[in-house]
């Protein structure tokens, strides 16, 4: 604890605990949260991230081998260049990736021989500035622009002075032109590149003579002095400057074409002559973006823990149009490698941010989130189905079909944009058809899910899995079909939604896997992963039932049963067994390492789960473990998260719970209320109205809710509708250390079920 503190107070300069001084927002972020993280065991698998809100490119500093998932890891100590990312997750590869790196001395250009060391005491993650002094006497920075990025790299004195450039892993082309102190080109690399052979077109400008040049093999480390030109695989190229020089490099890149990246390279970076104006201007739009919500309170590290997980929330789903000369969005698709006018946005997994990214979204951006529900029915046009797990293109990975969660949660909170007709004629094509590959595009076993309302196993891999979510997405469309009065896809889908009824074993209590002919599978135990599941157990599982806790609890025997087994998550051993998976996968070990018993909040699926017990009548439970969660499991440090962070989601995740709310159903208009974090806090909308979230009395204790007000009317229920929040106003709390057992018991205060209203509509 000693080793946090003195960590902590050094990263943000303050005296110590408790002396909450005046600071900026994005002054409390650190982007290296999360970044201890190997194949065994992850605390986010993040990296040091330089961007902008939700920016076409990011940077990062790279530790890891080209290629390789595991861009940058905290325990390396030597970094191999500095490189726009792109990445999701360290278990998927990068696209259009290059980078540059500077190198004092002889000339090593290969990304072994040219790595150079540091320590993260001599390392600054900031969103708007990433800095390292490496102990070869190097200082490099990087600030960010939405398309490219303003790097400034400090030689040593008396030092020979090079910058090198890496191709990266695919085909790529390299062009120096020393009279314009510059290196223009292409990266092809990455799955989007295999699939369409597409290219990203970069432009890398440089503010100081260029001495002496020429190009490289990266594959072979050759390099040839002197040579102008070369494209292939895993080209490069290097520049010489004076000794001891100071070089800024401004870099941008296109999707579309050399052209747009120039005119991207002049509208972001052309005005800012000095790196200081890059890296301020970047400062203001984080800072005005993080004040968004302003909270206030004593707990400097829980204030610290906020605003890095609001900064990583503030990442995905990224843009990927561009803008013309006249400002017009325009984009060449990842999808059929045309040009098509408007908006477009991609770097997500929908299994995964469905659950609270895209809701936050709603609430902060929903001029965001209006242009993103075209921007899928765009992608329905161009690929053929809707998206599902976009990086850029779709990657068919995860399951379920959650783009209809977006959509019907977007109209559900009057996000309008888009034809609700074509989209649920998408999904309905989705829901009826086995599609190309992978999981995600179409239904496997979707004829298995019609007739006999579920997918048995082992017929078809984590088939309850998938009959949970399937039946969840096929709410989603019964809800936007009877929002919209469309008849006929209503009759369709309210048939279906119920399906989760169908994997439910009453004699065990527990959702399981289900034989063709309708017998259970044997053997069963709740605390072995795979098999019917997708990465988790049927304690995980049981809970995945979004739009129909009420019928749960019925299934389960009522609320004080539905409680009790709740509880039960948290108090039996975290023991597992490792199913199908054969080996412990770092999920697994995760949950162990949490020591809540069988609560894996390091993965999405159980992670509503604390929420559920206001629909059993017990909302103190809630309040209880959603503290617990965030003040046991999220830091601000490097070992900030107890899983994957997974593109904004468990980021997401704590930015709602710490306001004391949480989306767990999406495709409804309400927010669940558990026990917000800090003693207030301001949410701004877009229009600049504001909420205010007062916790009167609030404390590390003080978790329980015992009374509350909404602009000045007492409160009894236990959830907020959209409406509500981004009218403006002022919910009120007032906090205890003991829990008010009388407070939101009642059926009408509790929040959204289907089979509570559905007979009634």
């Amino acid at each position: 604890m000693i080793r946090f503190l003195f960590a902590f107070f050094c990263l943000f300069g303050i005296a110590g605990p408790g002396n909450a001084l005046q600071r900026d927002p994005v002054d409390y972020v650190n982007t290296l949260q999360g970044t201890n993280s190997d194949f065994t065991l992850t605390r986010g698998n993040t990296y040091p991230t330089v961007a902008l809100p939700f920016a076409m490119h990011t940077w990062s500093a790279q530790t890891g081998e080209n290629g390789s998932g595991w861009k940058y890891q905290y325990a390396c100590d030597s970094i191999r260049g500095f490189q726009q990312a792109h990445q999701c997750s360290s278990w998927t590869n990068d696209y259009y990736v290059y980078s540059l790196m500077p190198v004092a001395g002889e000339l090593r250009v290969d990304q072994y021989g040219r790595a150079a060391k540091f320590s993260h005491k001599a390392e600054t993650g900031r969103p708007y500035l990433y800095s390292v002094d490496f102990d070869n006497g190097i200082r490099a920075e990087v600030a960010p622009v939405e398309r490219g990025a303003h790097l400034r790299f400090r030689f040593p004195k008396g030092e020979r002075a090079y910058v090198v450039l890496d191709g990266y892993t695919g085909m790529s082309g390299v062009a120096i032109d020393p009279s314009g102190r510059r290196i223009t080109g292409y990266v092809s690399n990455g799955d989007i590149a295999r699939r369409l052979g597409s290219k990203c077109w970069f432009v890398v400008e440089f503010d100081a003579p260029i001495r002496a040049f020429g190009t490289w093999d990266n594959t072979s480390g050759a390099t040839v002095a002197g040579r102008l030109a070369d494209d292939g695989k895993g080209k490069g190229a290097y520049v010489e400057f004076a000794p001891g020089a100071t070089v800024s490099v401004k870099t941008a890149s296109s999707y579309i074409s050399a052209a747009q990246a120039e005119q991207n390279l002049a509208s972001e970076l052309g005005f800012h002559k000095h790196f200081e104006q890059t890296r301020d201007a970047a400062r203001k739009i984080w800072n005005d973006h993080l004040s968004r919500i302003l909270v206030e309170d004593d707990d400097e590290e829980l204030i610290a823990t906020f605003y890095s997980c609001f900064f990583r929330a503030s990442i995905f789903s990224r843009k990927y149009y561009e803008l013309d000369a006249a400002g017009n969005p325009y984009y060449r698709s990842p999808n059929d490698n045309e040009i098509h006018t408007g908006y477009y946005y991609t770097d997500t997994g929908f299994w995964d941010t469905f659950r609270a990214q895209f809701p936050l979204s709603c609430i902060l951006h929903p001029t965001m989130q209006g242009r993103y529900m075209q921007a899928m029915l765009a992608c329905k046009r161009e690929y053929g189905w809707l998206p599902s797990w976009s990086f850029p293109n779709e990657a068919g990975s995860m399951i379920g079909n959650h783009a209809i969660s977006l959509f019907a949660d977007a109209w559900a909170k009057g996000i309008r944009t888009f034809d609700p007709a074509e989209a649920l004629a998408a999904y309905y094509e989705e829901a009826t058809e086995d599609g190309p590959s992978g999981p995600a595009s179409g239904r496997k076993g979707w004829k298995e899910y019609f007739t006999l309302g579920y997918i048995p196993y082992p017929d078809m891999r984590e088939a309850t899995a998938k009959t949970l979510e399937y039946a969840y997405d096929d709410w989603c469309a019964y809800e936007l079909a009877r929002r919209t009065g469309n008849d006929y896809y209503r009759t369709i889908f309210g048939r279906q939604m119920y399906n989760y009824r169908n994997v439910f074993d009453p004699a065990r209590g527990f959702m399981r896997g289900r034989l063709r002919n309708g017998s259970w599978v044997e053997p069963f135990d709740p605390t072995e992963w795979g098999g019917p599941f997708t990465e988790g157990c049927a304690w995980h599982y049981l809970w995945s039932v979004f739009h129909d806790p009420a019928g749960l609890s019925a299934l389960l025997g009522g609320d004080e049963a539905f409680a009790a087994k709740m509880d039960s998550v948290f108090t039996i051993s975290s023991d597992f067994k490792v199913g199908t998976y054969g080996s412990v996968i770092h999920e697994m070990a995760e949950m162990k390492m949490a020591d809540m018993g069988q609560y894996a909040h390091g993965n999405q699926p159980i992670q509503h789960m604390v929420y559920l017990y206001n629909h059993a009548g017990r909302p103190w439970k809630a309040q209880q473990r959603a503290r617990e969660v965030m003040t046991r499991l999220y830091s601000w440090s490097e070992d900030g998260y107890p899983g994957d962070e997974d593109q904004g989601q468990t980021s997401s995740w704590y930015v709602l719970s710490a306001l004391g709310l949480y989306s767990v159903c999406p495709g409804t208009d309400q927010y669940v209320m558990g026990s917000p974090l800090f003693r207030r806090a301001t949410v701004t909308m877009e229009d600049g109205r504001k909420f205010v979230i007062k916790a009167e009395g609030n404390s590390r204790e003080a978790v329980y809710i015992d009374g509350a007000t909404l602009n000045g009317e007492p409160l009894s229920r236990t959830y907020l509708t959209y409406d509500e929040i981004v009218a403006g106003g002022e919910l009120c709390l007032q906090m205890s250390v003991r829990p008010n057992t009388g407070r939101g018991t009642r059926v009408q205060d509790r929040p959204y079920s289907v089979s509570l209203v559905a007979d009634t509509e």
